[in-house]
């Protein structure tokens, strides 16, 4: 499905929607170029797009099928760059992903968007604001599409880090519960991200380090300070792996101390309540000759003992940390 479909000429946009079929003409233009958007395309629609500009026929199967790491390609005098876009949902503690894949030619730009994280309709109104930026041309767009994927990762690492602090508090809490399901679901989420964010690194470092026709030199630069967003995100998810790492292990020793805690006091209970049963038992023979049998205050007697014996045991046992 087409969203927009816009020309714009010395940075500024022309009124109303291009059709297709008046790409070709747009194109030749000095000073303009064509931006269109698309949501989840079919091949049919594709091919449309495909041939009114020109596109190369291994990156238009990478766009209409989609899950694609993210890379940068390099066809003839055009670029194809695929993102992956992220969002966070807070309730089910879940990272949500897309892919937005962009073709940059020195007259157009075609962004394929698949999934419901990161809109762009906010970056187009951004950057149309920018007639300054858009006279540079297509990159101007490129660069506005990249950091705003990028700026979305931001609240992803923020919600993260704020569960994985709830996860910590839980692990060296007091109430015994163990959340090793809820550490290994924030550990697949975090490496999601990194191999969402991880591979923009040289895709970025190249389009500010190397010298493309469709990026201005003006542009060029802005994508340095992207680059060092995507370097510190990657940094943030290496970070939180290892930290959930360790909180895993922890969450396993804690497990291992709470289990030897608890057979420590059975162990005790059953050291104690061995006594009474032992004595229990000897009397309970019922043989003929035994101690104290014909005496009134036997019974008492032995009562006595086994508290006594009991309490001894206890005392012995609470000071020794077992209780």
């Amino acid at each position: 499905m087409i969203v927009d479909s816009a020309l714009y000429v010395d940075g500024q946009r022309t009124e109303g929607r291009l059709a297709l079929d008046e790409v070709p003409a747009a194109c030749l233009r000095s000073g303009a170029f064509v931006w269109l958007g698309l949501y989840e395309p079919t091949e049919e629609e594709f091919d449309a797009v495909r041939s009114a500009f020109g596109l190369h026929e291994l990156a238009v199967e990478d766009a209409v099928k989609a899950h694609q790491r993210p890379k940068l390609e390099v066809y003839d005098d055009s670029l194809f760059l695929v993102l992956k876009t992220a969002r966070y949902l807070e309730a089910e503690e879940r990272v949500e992903f897309g892919e937005i894949l962009v073709f940059a030619g020195e007259s157009f730009v075609v962004h394929v968007r698949h999934g419901e994280a990161t809109a762009l309709s906010s970056v187009r109104r951004a950057v149309e604001a920018r007639p300054d930026l858009l006279r540079c041309g297509p990159g101007a767009v490129l660069h506005a599409i990249v950091d705003h994927v990028v700026d979305d990762y931001g609240p992803v690492i923020a919600g993260l880090e704020n569960d994985i602090g709830e996860v910590e508090l839980e692990v060296f809490s007091e109430r015994g519960h163990n959340p090793v399901q809820r550490i290994y679901m924030l550990k697949r989420e975090v490496l999601e991200l990194h191999q969402a964010a991880a591979p923009l690194e040289e895709a970025l470092e190249a389009l500010h380090s190397r010298k493309f026709d469709v990026i201005h030199e003006e542009i060029r630069e802005y994508f340095r300070d992207v680059h060092d967003h995507v370097l510190r995100v990657v940094e943030r998810t290496t970070t939180f792996s290892d930290l959930l790492t360790s909180v895993l292990s922890a969450n396993l020793t804690s497990v291992t101390v709470r289990q030897n805690e608890d057979m420590r006091r059975i162990s005790a209970w059953v050291a104690i309540a061995a006594v009474p049963t032992m004595l229990a038992g000897v009397y309970g023979m019922n043989f003929e000759h035994m101690p104290e049998l014909g005496w009134v205050g036997g019974y008492p007697t032995v009562l006595a003992v086994m508290g006594l014996v009991c309490g001894l045991m206890y005392r012995f046992f609470r000071r020794s940390g077992w209780l």
